[in-house]
């Protein structure tokens, strides 16, 4: 397992955030750009950065609403895997886990990156038999998985209450010991600093009003602050908010947009070295390198846009980790936050043209997103770089909701929720 030593690195990797941000260019919008990407999170950084690094195109802006690192790409709970059934999704997820395995090193930039593997606990007969399913699937497609019995996870996490007594007993559970945790902000600020370097203009504190349509097709954005910023290509990346710019050209996407939310510890001494998912009962559980218990809920059972969720879901979540981490019992929570997520009906992404020539849209992730991130971002780079949707991309059109060709990993992945 890889570890690191906690405090000191994140004092590092603050201090390199700082030093950007007293060195952060203060760009002017140009007259025209290659590509627009809207959205500053994330997915949309590690596309402006693949955009100029991998495909030479370096006139391009980001647009971003409000900061860098603020959005769902800092209301996360860090998880990184590529466990996922379908050949599509598994394809895609792994391409991103292969590039979280070096990213550090290629953005120069550390993102804590710490592969201490994941497990997906199995409570039931049926959780077993889609355990193995989805092992074998995997294995099948080249990504490390294993089917663990009871004793083998009683091993990984010997505080996990494993006892055959419990409302939940654990049978077993799915292991991918290449999976793991990254801090969740490093990421957006690794990969702006790098799209900052290779030319990129990030544009902060700057709202997309509208889009320009002229002739059917998108020729640029209207801002708040700029004006109107115009472009050969604009890709909207704007995790909760995609439903709303696509307003904007007048059509809808097949989403919803849900809270999530999470929640963190008091720090602990270090006790748990692993990542533990519960499908069954609606809960997941990491330690970070603080020493927080970093715990994660299901999306909210509404739809809404307020980033904060409800006491009932969290209550729900905290029962459930209790159920298997009756040690945890009197350890205090210290703070909970809300993202936003857009979530499609067979819980897969959008990454796709759009019925407006030269719009493209990269959304959908629902509850996957973080772990998605630099193979989101290249895939999408590759497709806006030459107009034509990359290969990994093209499942995930849009259409497939019209042509009924649905990668459903909607309760298949091992999710938590």
């Amino acid at each position: 397992m890889q570890h690191y030593s906690g405090f000191g690195l994140i004092k590092h990797s603050l201090s390199h955030h700082e030093n950007w941000q007293r060195a952060w260019r203060n760009p002017t919008p140009k007259k025209k750009y290659d590509v627009i990407v809207i959205g500053g999170g994330g997915h949309g950084l590690a596309t402006a950065y693949y955009l100029a690094k991998e495909f030479g195109v370096t006139e391009v802006a980001v647009i971003e609403k409000g900061y860098i690192g603020g959005g769902n790409t800092g209301r996360n709970t860090t998880i990184v895997r590529s466990n996922y059934l379908w050949d599509e999704a598994a394809h895609l997820y792994e391409h991103a886990m292969c590039l979280w395995e070096g990213l550090s090193q290629d953005l120069n930039y550390n993102v804590m990156f710490s592969q201490r593997g994941v497990l997906n606990l199995g409570h039931t007969l049926q959780d077993m038999r889609d355990i193995h399913r989805r092992v074998n699937a995997n294995r099948l497609n080249g990504i490390d998985s294993e089917a663990l019995d009871t004793k083998q996870v009683q091993e990984i996490v010997p505080y996990m209450d494993c006892s055959a007594n419990t409302r939940y007993p654990v049978l077993g559970a799915s292991w991918q010991p290449r999976a793991g945790v990254a801090r969740h902000d490093a990421v957006a600020w690794g990969y702006a600093r790098g799209a900052d370097a290779h030319g990129v203009d990030i544009f902060q504190q700057t709202e997309v009003t509208d889009l320009i349509i002229e002739d059917g097709a998108c020729v640029g954005v209207k801002t708040n602050r700029y004006g109107d910023i115009r472009a050969d290509r604009v890709g909207s990346v704007t995790a909760g908010n995609s439903s709303v710019i696509a307003a904007m050209g007048g059509f809808e996407l097949p989403l919803e947009s849900h809270p999530l939310q999470a929640l963190v510890s008091e720090p602990i001494k270090p006790i748990l070295d692993t990542v533990v998912m519960s499908n069954h009962v609606h809960g997941y559980i990491s330690q970070s390198d603080k020493g927080d218990l970093v715990i994660g809920a299901g999306i909210d059972g509404y739809n809404g846009y307020g980033q904060r969720g409800s006491f009932p879901t969290i209550e729900h979540t905290l029962q459930a980790i209790l159920e298997l981490f009756p040690i945890f019992s009197r350890v205090r929570m210290n703070r909970q936050w809300g993202g936003i997520v857009d979530t499609c009906p067979d819980a897969c992404p959008i990454i796709s043209e759009t019925p407006i020539q030269n719009l493209y849209f990269n959304c959908g992730w629902g509850t996957g997103g973080f772990k998605a991130t630099p193979g989101s971002g290249h895939v999408f780079a590759a497709s806006l770089a030459k107009g034509e949707m990359h290969p990994l991309a093209k499942p995930f059109s849009m259409f497939r909701f019209h042509t009924g060709a649905l990668v459903d990993e909607h309760g298949a992945a091992g999710v938590a929720h």
